[in-house]
């Protein structure tokens, strides 16, 4: 595995603990920026939104760079937005700068991608990124507990500047361990070549179904607090704990996939949807059992989020692996989470606290439906066709054709 991949890790890592922060650190920013809960928690939701919708964008207006310097360049952007939250002396401007963080923490997604599928060979691309995604698992495992620790210690603005720290190490790290190389994607790199595969209404579908394996997860993890606190009994304190074993669940399952995704894409991606379908429902039928819970909890880990290595190893073989399409794809997945996380807060309104775990269940069902399709075409071609057997046919040597999962 190039050492690059490890470097793109650390950057990805950076990128979703500024994500996950303001989570952590809700009532000392309300009380900081003078401002409500829900006017914190909306700036988590903004975040989400830039990702989803600017960072795109942002990839296209650097698709003329090289892929060393495009991230380099993300690395100041983002590292401005998080010196201006660090220094933000109301609620409008951390505002601005949750925009700016969320627009490059996407561009970055997209283009660090690429980087690893085009500095390994093909058949171990799911598992370079994979590597690359345990940055993501990381940030919730450690640093979003590690940003709560410093700005419950020290301020919430002590946790903007590690953070700002952080971006600085990984944008050197970047800088001496990514080596120069041209730009990845498509073959003549034009605008026109990366756009031209949005065209194929197989891409959309493949699309959809990150959208719905990520939104089932989210709808469950976006209430995982109240759920083990008012339905499981655990006590404030025992949270965290239980969340950072979920985050370790994170990390072995995505080790897994990421090995898996090369050779069954497909069918790690139905095989985590079926598990989650069953994690998830029986998560809402036994949340009041508190060992069940746990079980549970740890199994929607261990399928959920971890099926990145996956979805990314079927868009890049269905569109390209090009900064674009793996942006999009970010988008998204991104999409999934603001999802899962809004129509559960709806769903708990409405039908209590197991409702956003029954939601989580459909949501995977419908993952499941849109893999049919495909299923459908590699159940088709593996269907040996009969043909009449000649005189010739009949004394030639036998000859066995392997399928691979696309």
């Amino acid at each position: 595995m190039p050492r690059a991949v490890y470097v793109l890790a650390m950057g990805i890592f950076a990128m979703v603990t500024s994500e996950f922060v303001v989570a952590g650190l809700m009532p000392q920013m309300a009380e900081g920026l003078n401002a409500t809960i829900p006017q914190i928690g909306y700036l988590i939701t903004t975040f989400a939104v830039a990702m989803a919708v600017g960072g795109p964008f942002l990839t296209i207006a650097l698709m003329k760079l090289r892929p060393k310097p495009a991230l380099l360049l993300i690395f100041a952007i983002f590292l401005a937005g998080n010196l201006l939250a660090a220094t933000a002396t109301s609620y409008s401007v951390m505002m601005v700068a949750r925009v700016v963080t969320g627009v490059a923490s996407q561009a970055f997604f997209g283009v660090a991608i690429s980087v690893c599928s085009a500095l390994t060979r093909e058949e171990v691309r799911g598992r370079a990124i994979g590597v690359a995604m345990n940055g993501l698992m990381l940030g919730t495992l450690l640093g979003l507990p590690m940003a709560t620790f410093i700005g419950g210690n020290y301020g919430w603005r002590a946790a903007f500047w590690a953070i700002t720290v952080l971006t600085v190490i990984a944008a050197a790290a970047t800088f001496w361990g990514v080596p120069r190389m041209d730009r990845p994607g498509s073959s003549t790199g034009t605008f026109r070549e990366e756009v031209k595969v949005f065209r194929l209404p197989r891409l959309w579908l493949v699309l959809s179904t990150s959208t719905l394996i990520i939104g089932a997860t989210f709808a469950a993890f976006s209430y995982f607090n109240p759920i083990l606190t008012d339905v499981s009994g655990f006590s404030e304190s025992t949270v965290p704990v239980l969340l950072i074993a979920y985050g370790a669940a994170t990390v072995v399952g995505n080790s897994v996939v990421g090995r898996l995704a090369d050779r069954r894409t497909v069918s790690v991606q139905a095989v985590g949807l079926a598990l989650n379908v069953v994690f998830l429902s029986c998560f809402a039928l036994f949340a009041d059992l508190s060992i069940a819970a746990v079980v549970f909890m740890m199994g929607i880990g261990l399928v959920g989020v971890t099926m990145n290595p996956a979805m990314a190893t079927r868009v890049q073989r269905t569109g390209n692996a090009g900064p674009l399409v793996n942006t999009v794809h970010s988008s998204f997945i991104t999409l999934g989470i603001i999802i899962g996380s809004s129509v559960g807060g709806v769903f708990v309104d409405n039908f209590g606290l197991r409702a956003p775990l029954w939601l989580g269940a459909g949501l995977a069902v419908l993952g499941l439906l849109s893999l049919l399709p495909e299923l459908g075409r590699r159940t088709a071609a593996s269907r040996p066709t009969a043909e009449p057997v000649t005189p010739a046919a009949a004394n030639a040597p036998v000859q066995t054709k392997q399928h691979e999962e696309v």
